[in-house]
């Protein structure tokens, strides 16, 4: 057991985060030094730039300017599925040995969306060479014009038809919120009974009682198909100030300890039973579960897991706001002003 009321200091092996926004220009250059300050030194980068990641040349420039600002951290880099994405691109996806995944984003849904899928069916040959070499399916699991709180269950029908037509395509439900999402992930799971699809998700703000029970519940079960993804999503802050702003919060600087101090909430709240949460089930969401379904050999495996972090009660707080060194951008990050475990890394 880890009691999380009771100690001051937590160490782990380091976080890998399978799903995270680091966004381009500017922008990439103020938060992606900040990846290992988050206790991070793995992330599965998302594609939907603009323009969006559609071909193997524009992931490998992507993940060039990405080692330059953070050379120590692993970028797993996937593709945004479009017309353009091709059977033959698949091939070659799986060649470079850097590309992971490909995300499908129904169109319409979230930031940067506008080029995505309308017809599912059409990259059904394109699913089947992603099955062929072995790359991960990263579903966006919402249906477009669906109501925000009904969007996920009206995705669920296509996850289902998905797996059914592929059931050797690994696949990633991302930020499920849902019963009805979580559900459905282990009935296909347990369909194939090794894992074939896996939920991704990640850990909401305990102000937010309506989705954060079950999801506390859910990392502390021991249950391999939750992997951990921060879903940290940067905006200037204009963007999320204006009428219907832009959806999603910064959290990669702090993404560690946000999940330790979500799960110290679970607790004080009755949410969760403390004796549930063990060390083996939060280094299993945090680190381990995620690199075993990414495949990540057990040689990088061992190698990234020599350092560890340290988290520790130094009355951290998170900073009000964070700016470019030009004062160009500003970044408003979740939670802000609050308290927040100091993470340190120890070799």
């Amino acid at each position: 057991m880890l009691d999380l009321t009771a100690v001051s200091e937590v160490e782990l092996p380091p976080t890998a985060d399978f799903h995270c926004h680091l966004r381009q220009a500017a922008m990439m250059e103020l938060v992606t030094p900040l990846i290992k300050k988050g206790g991070c030194d793995t992330v599965f980068v998302m594609p939907n730039l603009q323009p969006p990641i559609t071909q193997v040349s524009q992931a490998i420039s992507y993940h060039e300017q990405l080692s330059r600002l953070a050379p120590d951290v692993r970028f797993l880099m996937s593709l945004y599925l479009h017309p353009s994405v091709t059977v033959d691109v698949i091939a070659e996806a799986a060649r470079s040995k850097i590309i992971y995944g490909v995300k499908l984003y129904p169109a319409g849904v979230t930031t940067n969306s506008q080029d995505g899928v309308l017809d599912i069916e059409q990259y059904y040959p394109v699913f089947e060479a992603m099955q062929t070499h072995d790359l991960v399916l990263n579903l966006h699991g919402e249906s477009p014009g669906v109501a925000d709180l009904d969007a996920e269950a009206a995705f669920i029908p296509q996850l289902r038809k998905i797996h059914t037509t592929f059931p050797r395509l690994r696949i990633v439900l991302e930020h499920v919120s849902t019963r009805q999402g979580l559900e459905a992930v282990r009935q296909c799971g347990a369909m194939t009974q090794d894992d074939q699809i896996a939920l991704l998700k990640a850990v909401i703000d305990g102000s937010s009682n309506f989705f954060f029970g079950m999801e506390a519940r859910d990392i502390v079960s021991s249950q391999a198909e939750c992997l951990s993804g921060s879903d940290s999503a940067p905006h200037p802050v204009q963007s999320k100030q204006q009428t219907g702003g832009a959806a999603g919060c910064f959290t990669q600087a702090w993404c560690t300890a946000l999940v330790i101090g979500a799960l110290e909430h679970g607790v004080h709240q009755g949410w969760v039973n403390k004796e549930e949460v063990t060390l083996e089930a939060v280094e299993g969401f945090l680190s381990s579960y995620g690199r075993t379904f990414y495949k990540i050999s057990k040689s990088d495996q061992s190698e990234s897991r020599k350092p560890r972090i340290r988290l520790t009660r130094q009355g951290e707080t998170i900073p009000r706001s964070m700016e470019s060194s030009d004062g160009g951008i500003e970044v408003i990050p979740f939670r802000s002003g609050h308290q927040i475990m100091t993470l340190s890394w120890v070799d």
